[in-house]
């Protein structure tokens, strides 16, 4: 019973209610296919007079004979004047001249001599700075400095020096130790094996002594 088909609303006949049902269904889902958007969703058309621009392309081309045509306008010209002597005579002895150069060299000639007044005025100033006072202020400064300080001036480049010697000296030190150390050694190692000799004839002779 529980796998029959089960209406919404009551009814006389299961069978037939399905049957209606079912044909109700299919036609919503025809209708469905069917269906046409209220927003327009599709691409625009594409118009061929957008895409080739004619006018453009022959614009385009006449710009390229003009071209062309004024190019082989001007090998034909460099050609005849290459195969003749040209129209004109090119070769002229005419010297360049100027002219404005006489108001440029009296124009050069002002600006030195203001230079040179310059230079004069900057070299005969007197100095508004003494530089014997900032000497005199200066050690002066020093002194006060020397009476505050705790510790004497350049206290720490004589340390430095200090430190130096000292660096310098230490491998010669190290160097005398090592040989004394050496012969030392040298030495006593002599006097151990005499030693250790006199040990060992001590030992035979009190054997023997036993044994005896």
């Amino acid at each position: 019973m529980h796998r029959a088909y089960q209406p919404i609303l009551p009814c006389g006949n299961k069978y037939l209610q399905q049957k209606w049902d079912k044909a109700v269904y299919e036609e919503h889902r025809k209708k469905l296919q069917a269906v046409k958007p209220v927003v327009d969703t599709s691409a625009p058309p594409t118009y061929g007079h957008l895409i080739l621009k004619l006018k453009k392309l022959k614009l385009e081309s006449d710009r390229l004979s003009v071209i062309e045509r004024d190019n082989r306008l001007l090998v034909e010209k460099m050609s005849y004047i290459m195969r003749t002597k040209g129209r004109i005579d090119n070769k002229n002895d005419y010297e360049a001249k100027s002219l404005n150069r006489r108001k440029r060299e009296q124009e050069l000639l002002r600006m030195t001599k203001e230079n040179h007044a310059i230079l004069g005025r900057i070299t005969n100033c007197k100095p508004q700075y003494k530089v014997q006072k900032w000497d005199e202020d200066w050690q002066k400064a020093v002194e006060y400095m020397n009476s505050i300080a705790r510790y004497p001036r350049g206290f720490c480049k004589l340390q430095n020096q200090k430190k130096q010697k000292y660096a310098k000296r230490t491998p010669k030190r190290d160097k005398q130790k090592t040989k004394h150390l050496k012969d030392g050694c040298l030495t006593d190692k002599p006097e151990e094996g005499k030693k250790n000799k006199s040990t060992t004839n001590e030992h035979q002779s009190e054997t023997q002594g036993g044994k005896e």
